[in-house]
């Protein structure tokens, strides 16, 4: 998506996929500057996570002491890479920066200037990822509902005023490219209508969020019943709204992966901090126990290092894994790309200098979604015609799949059993990498 823009074309318009603007934006900006740069992608991702955590000792100082701001800060590191997804760039990570900055700033100025900063911060993270718009709402009310029960309604409502100004101007400004180029119904319709038509036919239950929502419930009945925590504190306050906020749209969206952690520790690490610093001190006898988990906490971290060392050493390269191996491996041996189907390892689109072989593969996922189709300008009304449509119209000559998965979600039998006849049928296995899989097609 991002290197569609980079080529002259907004997103949503040659390619589609189910995101805000801003967050291809920050990827667009990388490779027009840097070119098609892992390592600068990377190095980004990596200043993302430190401004993040800088950001977390800001707001831990004005909610807590100088010493738990600064180990929040510490674990927010260690945490925000930490999500099984090899210490990948994600759009939790643009979104959460965006947000913290603005929690902070609105914790710590108060003039108009500064208001109108905290609403362009607040605009840039839900244009980076939509569901943050759910604890923007709950700190809004309580800002709101705050001056009004503290009689200062009149006092605070042109500075909350100006915040709400800047934030639909953010809004606005990432509409006046399409405006530009006549396209403004496709932004209208892929940033607003389509997560909306999602989020009423998903396959998720909300019930899958219950642990995490017991496991916060408990933690704020037993810091509140032992008085851990000042909760008439502000800025704890502001905290619980925030955390309040993101965990609601989990509960909207049924689901909890890994990755959608990071929008929650900068605000949750300080709240623990705060009650882990009421309790006891520990004892000698335990402190050693203690620094041996800090130092295996960023373990993941450590396994990519390893593994990006040890494939340096083996073949020769510091990028590793299938997303790369596998279009290498294309690459040197000349296999025919045009049309190629990569149901996994999707990235190999960007390394190949390929386009998807229809708009609704740019996500392999969004092939599923067919509550989305009408919003991608896809003619083809469900999922199973437009798997027909790439396989039998298209006949793409290489599909690249992943070993021991299914190609689509196992509740989606009728599509597994397609493509599975079909692969077996036309295609011909023609080299295992790690796990993946390249298929040619028969002739």
């Amino acid at each position: 998506m991002a290197q569609s823009w980079v080529d002259g074309y907004l997103p949503y318009t040659q390619l589609w996929d189910l995101k805000p603007p801003i967050t291809f934006l920050f990827f667009a900006v990388i490779i027009k500057v840097f070119g098609k740069s892992f390592i600068a992608i990377r190095f980004f991702g990596t200043v993302l996570v430190a401004l993040t955590a800088l950001f977390t000792y800001g707001i831990g100082r004005w909610a807590a002491t100088k010493k738990i701001a600064f180990w929040s800060a510490v674990l927010c590191v260690f945490f925000l890479s930490l999500f099984g997804s090899l210490q990948g760039v994600m759009s939790e990570h643009i979104c959460t920066l965006f947000f913290a900055a603005a929690v902070y700033f609105l914790l710590s100025k108060e003039s108009k200037r500064w208001y109108f900063v905290i609403g362009m911060l607040f605009g840039l993270s839900v244009m980076s990822k939509l569901n943050m718009a759910y604890p923007l709402l709950a700190l809004a009310i309580y800002l709101l509902w705050g001056a009004i029960i503290k009689r200062q309604f009149w006092h605070n409502f042109p500075r909350l005023a100006v915040m709400g100004i800047a934030f639909i101007f953010q809004i606005l400004l990432t509409a006046l490219p399409y405006y530009l180029q006549g396209e403004i119904s496709v932004w209208w319709q892929s940033i607003f209508e389509a997560p909306l038509a999602y989020s009423t036919s998903k396959y998720h239950s909300p019930l899958k969020t219950l642990p995490f929502l017991l496991v916060s419930l408990a933690f704020f009945y037993i810091t509140f019943k032992k008085q851990l925590i000042n909760y008439s504190s502000v800025p704890v306050q502001v905290l619980i709204m925030v955390f309040a906020g993101v965990m609601l749209s989990f509960v909207q969206a049924g689901k909890v992966n890994g990755h959608y952690l990071i929008q929650l520790y900068p605000f949750i690490l300080i709240l623990v901090g705060i009650a882990v610093s009421k309790l006891p001190p520990i004892q000698k006898k335990y402190r050693t126990i203690l620094v041996v988990i800090l130092v295996l906490l960023p373990m993941e971290a450590y396994l990519e290092y390893a593994n990006i060392i040890s494939n340096k050493v083996e073949k020769g390269s510091f990028f590793n894994g299938e997303g790369i191996d596998v279009p290498n491996y294309i690459i040197k041996n000349d296999i025919d790309t045009q049309n190629i189907f990569f149901t996994e390892y999707h990235i190999g689109y960007w390394v190949l200098g390929e386009h998807p072989p229809t708009i609704a593969a740019t996500h392999p996922s969004n092939i599923t979604r067919e509550e989305l189709f009408p919003y991608m300008k896809n003619p083809r009304k469900t999922a199973l015609e437009e798997l027909q449509y790439i396989l039998e119209v298209i006949q793409p000559q290489t599909v690249v799949a992943r070993k021991g998965k299914k190609i689509f979600d196992r509740k989606l039998t009728n599509l597994n059993s397609y493509i599975d006849s079909y692969l077996a049928n036309h295609y011909i296995l023609i080299k295992t990498i790690d796990r993946g899989l390249i298929y040619q097609r028969l002739e």
